[in-house]
């Protein structure tokens, strides 16, 4: 197959495709001396120096169809000419010619021994040759034949023993490190840290573009949700404190999660090693505290209790110009660090390793970065409340506002202590449930605005508005529509992620979304994957996952029940691994660090059955043909193994 390509390859440039005549590259040409005997082997080096935004082809056939070539004028001139030797190419996956192949840019050296004929006459000769490569840039490909010349003296006289080697004449089969997904594109290699390294040599403002489009895209994770309505209550609740300055309030909101987000991250990497932002977001205790912590929220929201500061903090405050107040708006920029670690630590998980690994600087402004974005809208979230709250008559709605915002923060709490109950195995907060108080609290919320039920600080309810009607129909008809889930109905994958699934066994077992009937068995050890791979001839495909990790259930919900996805997982042994509870955890958290030079979760990997990489997989990439491709490049590369 590949022979028939690189030959209609072929046949398409002696044709003469019509292409600018541009300069790609430039090179010299040099021998390793300028005197020689016949039957002698000499080197010839080419220095070549690539045109930013191009690239040409490794010289290993195996690696491109349009490999690059020297191109000798007189061949017989030679008994043996030798491979071109080459630098480790960059390996990436080309979609113009659907393989994995290699490719240098920049500087670099070319050199091949040649080995003079016995035959040939002493005198002084011209060595002449021509350089045929494929140079492309993000647009294009344009062939190219650059002709050098070099001086060579050719000496009379018995061939010196120092100068007489054996020429090899034949490539070794091209070997590979591994497949990462980069965009969309597959690119080999041989780990995550060559990701930042990629972002990093393209300059400090691509880097700092890159980290904040990804503090942008880590608003739209589940683990952030909760944050919202929990936002907006406790700076409703500023608002109506007499004496509240909005802006300065927002304000120590937003720098309080960039700096303790970027100092947690920072210091939980060097303290902990790049997986402790994972274990802290994963602690039982942790989950814990936020889960009692959104409980308490709520039932302030409801009116049970109000929230204030010790009395000691508070004369403290008085006398410290409302630092008490500082404090309190800095506590809730805290949980909001911890809360939203589990989501966020995609990006940053290849950040942590580097810090982990001593190299401060660049993971310490990617973090800044990452974390302004992230921290922007919620600027506004904690703004506008304050100033809602002085509108005139904001009492009756704006008590309303807040009893909603209890009921959200009281759903989200059960996320959290359904991961207590997991990693303790106390079995209470199971699917069912915490389905079922999601179907009670949605129930609840809507007989509340129709006004059927009065919490202590509401005013009574003449009329029924047109928001709170529709508010209220919303909410019934989601009640109804969670309570289906409890009778099998699959429900929307989104909904599901935050849902507990159930505990997977010491040895097999079996992930069923609730969103498909379709069912693969799954094992939990690496090395019975393996064994497993060997017996049935195919790859592994390994996920790294976490039972508390939303990001995972998001993926298998509605990127694993994809029809093609599952199709495509009947190719392989499925292996998942889990990060946070089990006897390995932490042993299969320490191999993907050590390995892959990435904290995030989840993270998906292709091996062979002899623990080859061919190809890893972000789970911050959410689009399923980008998935389905990922899975099809590996069995590709499995079956041409």
């Amino acid at each position: 197959m590949r022979t028939g390509l690189k030959s209609i390859i072929s046949m398409i440039v002696l044709l003469g495709i019509v292409v600018p005549q541009e300069q790609c590259l430039q090179f010299t040409a040099e021998l390793d001396r300028q005197e020689i005997r016949a039957g002698e082997t000499m080197t010839l080096e080419l220095s070549i120096q690539i045109n930013k935004g191009f690239h040409i082809y490794s010289v290993h056939p195996d690696m491109s169809l349009s490999p690059t070539e020297i191109e000798h004028a007189d061949s017989t001139w030679f008994s043996a000419i030798g491979i071109i030797s080459e630098p480790d190419p960059h390996m990436k996956f080309d979609p113009n010619f659907d393989q994995v192949i290699g490719s240098h840019e920049g500087s670099f050296t070319l050199s091949q021994q040649l080995q003079l004929s016995p035959e040939f006459a002493p005198g002084e000769y011209l060595l002449e040759g021509t350089l045929n490569y494929l140079a492309c840039d993000a647009t294009r490909c344009i062939p190219k034949w650059d002709e050098f010349q070099t001086e060579l003296n050719v000496l009379s006289g018995e061939p010196r023993t120092a100068y007489i080697s054996e020429v090899p004449t034949e490539y070794p089969s091209a070997q590979f490190e591994g497949i990462v997904k980069d965009g969309s594109d597959t690119k080999l290699t041989g780990s995550g840290s060559e990701v930042l390294d990629e972002a990093i040599e393209k300059g400090f403002f691509s880097f700092i573009l890159l980290a904040i489009s990804m503090g942008l895209l880590s608003l739209l994770t589940p683990c952030v949700f909760p944050m919202i309505p929990i936002t907006v209550s406790f700076f409703t609740h500023q608002g109506e404190s007499s004496g509240g300055k909005p802006i300065r309030s927002a304000t120590i909101y937003a720098l309080g999660i960039i700096i303790i987000y970027s100092a947690v991250g920072m210091l939980l990497s060097v303290t902990l090693g790049a997986a402790g932002a994972n274990q802290i977001a994963s602690s039982p205790w942790v989950n814990l505290f936020i889960g009692a912590l959104f409980v308490v929220f709520s039932l302030s929201l409801f009116g049970m209790f109000e929230l204030q500061l010790p009395n000691s903090l508070r004369q403290y405050s008085v006398k410290q110009e409302q630092r008490g107040g500082v404090l309190g708006i800095l506590f809730m920029s805290f949980t909001f660090v911890i809360t939203s670690f589990t989501c966020t630590v995609q990006f940053v998980g290849l950040l942590l390793v580097a810090a982990s690994q001593g190299d401060f600087i660049w993971p310490l402004m990617g973090m800044l970065a990452y974390s302004t974005a992230f921290a922007l809208p919620f600027f506004f979230l904690a703004l506008f409340p304050q100033y809602m709250t002085k509108l005139p008559r904001s009492g009756g709605w704006l008590n309303a506002v807040k009893v909603i915002m209890g009921i959200v923060i009281l759903a989200a709490s059960f996320k959290f202590l359904g991961n207590c109950s997991a990693l303790w195995g106390w079995g209470i907060f199971t699917r069912q449930f915490v389905l079922s108080i999601w179907v009670v609290l949605s129930l609840v919320l809507g007989f509340y605005l129709l006004g059927k039920i009065r919490l202590p600080h509401d005013s009574p309810l003449e009329i029924v508005s047109v928001p709170r009607l529709v508010i209220s129909i919303f909410s019934l008809a989601f009640g109804i529509y969670l309570a289906t889930g409890l009778l099998g109905h699959p429900l929307n994958g989104t909904i599901n992620s935050f849902l507990p699934h159930d505990i997977p066994g010491a040895s097999t077992s079996t992930i069923q979304s609730t969103a498909t009937a379709e069912k693969h068995q799954w094992i939990d050890n690496l090395d019975a994957g393996f064994a497993a791979a060997k017996a049935q001839n195919k790859p592994l495909f390994v996920d790294f996952t976490g039972y508390t990790c939303t990001n995972c259930r998001w993926m298998e919900d509605n990127i694993f029940v994809d029809p093609e996805v599952q199709e495509l997982f009947g190719e392989y042994v499925l292996v998942h691994l889990f990060t946070d509870m089990g006897d390995n955890a932490r042993d299969n958290q320490q191999l993907k660090v050590d390995r892959f030079n990435t904290a995030a979760l989840p993270f998906y990997v292709l091996l062979t059955a002899e623990d080859d990489v061919i190809a890893t997989f972000p789970g911050l990439d959410r689009d399923v043909e980008n998935f389905i491709r990922f899975l099809e490049k590996g069995l590709a590369w499995h079956k041409a193994g």
